[in-house]
């Protein structure tokens, strides 16, 4: 259980979860991973049961990861001490665990939930909102994403890596569950009111908001590569209709304006696959999001040098495209004014290919600082008390 500053609850918690390991004949402890609390939660926490773990970085999930490393289980189910996760019911997930499978979801729609528990907001569209982009980006089969109340195999988690301290953490965990082909169960649970009289530490708006932020920089695939490519091949398609001339169909002209917009489709496009790349590298190197052995394989091809070397070939290009015709016409005219019809087009074009290859180097440098893969290993703080 993670925990700050939950007095009014966190003993009847503990109570429930201890009363649900005797009524078994589990050979199981309550661990409370407490996160700088004031109010004196540590001691009740203590006193019912429960073996208290100090953890100073301050986090929700990293309240979590201190209790489950501290956890002495081969079985560990998780949940909120706040009043609202029935702990009478935590047999449910072992049995699910015992049958074979690792990561195993409570469920509050195919449970029970009591009146005032879930507010309209999450409960009709933070929450199916949220399940239904996890299962299309990452193929979770849960239906109730956010579910603070989970079992788990202690082996899967330690596969996952998980990396994130804050809410974040009940997102990563269940998307590396599914990308990494844990088995996976659900089972009904009954969600109550929040016992505690004080404003609870979820934020509906912001919180989600966080959630969603963090799957969508998970799957850049979707959001940025895939429009970008799209962006792209508009503007391409775009440019190369007019790249020597008007071109007219339909009765309508296109003409240097559809060129300037081409180069516009093109650039952004550009950015949005390039900003894909290094979302997914980052994600790849910090361990955050699924595993990409293909992008391994493209990013050692795609070396700082050799992107140097494109971009700088790009430019260049693109330079050389832009002076020839401005040269030549200048020269013919005696170095008088230049006739837009003729060196508009192949300028534009040039401009576009220049800025491509400027961005290409930059990228390339930034990939390649993002490809530097640190020593050693952070370890969570977490002690008994």
């Amino acid at each position: 259980m993670p925990c700050l500053n939950e007095a009014e609850t966190i003993e009847a918690c503990v109570r429930a979860a201890v009363g649900c390991i005797a009524r078994h004949g589990l050979a199981g402890e309550v661990v409370v991973g407490d996160n700088g609390s004031t109010d004196g939660s540590q001691d009740l926490a203590r006193r019912a049961g429960a073996r208290v773990v100090d953890v100073p970085v301050r986090g929700y999930g990293a309240a979590l990861r201190g209790a489950i490393a501290a956890a002495r289980g081969r079985f560990i189910v998780m949940g909120d001490s706040d009043g609202q996760h029935d702990f009478g019911e935590g047999f449910r997930f072992v049995e699910k665990l015992r049958e074979g499978h690792e990561i195993v979801m409570g469920s509050r729609s195919l449970g029970v939930i009591a009146p005032g528990a879930m507010g309209f907001k999450n409960r009709y569209i933070g929450n199916p909102a949220i399940s239904l982009i996890g299962r299309v980006l990452f193929g979770a089969r849960s239906g109730d994403f956010n579910c603070g109340f989970r079992g788990f195999t202690r082996a899967g988690f330690e596969r996952l890596g998980i990396r994130t301290t804050g809410m974040e953490f009940a997102s990563e965990h269940i998307i590396k569950s599914a990308v990494r082909g844990l088995r996976f169960a659900e089972v009904p649970i009954t969600v109550h009111p929040s016992g505690r009289s004080r404003p609870a530490h979820l934020r509906p708006w912001r919180d989600g908001w966080r959630h969603l932020r963090f799957m969508l920089c998970l799957s850049p695939r979707w959001t940025l590569l895939v429009p970008g490519l799209a962006l792209m091949g508009l503007g391409a398609l775009a440019m190369l209709l007019v790249a020597f001339g008007a071109f007219t169909i339909g009765g309508v002209t296109l003409d240097v304006h559809t060129l300037v917009v081409g180069s516009l489709l093109v650039l952004v496009g550009y950015q949005f696959v390039t900003t894909a790349a290094a979302l997914r590298i980052f994600a790849l190197e910090e361990e955050l999001g699924p595993p990409a052995e293909g992008l391994r394989r493209l990013f050692n091809v795609f070396t700082l040098e050799r992107g140097v070397v494109a971009g700088l070939v790009a430019s260049a290009a693109g330079l050389l495209l832009i002076a020839a015709p401005i040269v030549h016409q200048w020269w013919s005219r005696g170095f008088g004014t230049l006739d837009p019809a003729v060196t508009l087009r192949p300028t534009i074009i040039g401009a576009t290919l220049t800025a491509l290859g400027v961005q290409t180097v930059l990228m390339s440098f930034v990939y390649s600082m993002m490809g530097v893969r640190r020593s050693g290993t952070a370890v969570l703080p977490g002690a008994d008390r």
